[in-house]
């Protein structure tokens, strides 16, 4: 059975003006997706006002913590000692959120609990997985 940790979370929209508008988010994580890490935006965040949520390697947030990381979507870099940044690139456009360096890290020891750091190959089931996404289960 799958075990999801769900983390609320207070974070900085950085906007086009460099002002910070606070925001709450969910930071999300499963057992069922154990290489992933998801952060959900409410939808006054969004520009079609609806909620968002990306999805990303939960190693590139690990990375992200202690020096420069990511490529494509998302990149994550710490902010002085007590900030990291994560940037979203959308076709819309582009967002800076900023989140206190202990919440992010809180979130990632959870994680840790939950399936922990090196053993997630040990809980994909990939033969169940690949049947079911090509429609046999």
């Amino acid at each position: 059975m799958a075990v999801t940790l769900e983390q609320p979370a207070r974070a900085r929209l950085i906007t086009p003006e460099g002002r910070e508008r606070p925001l709450s988010v969910t930071l999300r994580y499963s057992s069922a997706d154990p290489l992933a890490a998801q952060i959900t935006f409410p939808s006054e965040a969004s520009l079609d006002g609806a909620e968002v949520t990306w999805i990303f390697a939960r190693q590139l947030l690990e990375e992200g913590l202690r020096a420069p990381a990511g490529s494509g979507d998302v990149h994550i870099w710490p902010c002085g000692r007590a900030r990291t940044v994560l940037e979203f690139h959308a076709p819309q456009g582009l967002a800076l959120v900023q989140f206190d360096r202990a919440v992010l890290q809180r979130f990632l020891l959870r994680s840790y609990a939950v399936v922990g750091a090196g053993s997630e190959a040990t809980g994909l089931d990939l033969d169940r997985n690949l049947a079911r996404l090509l429609g046999g289960v």
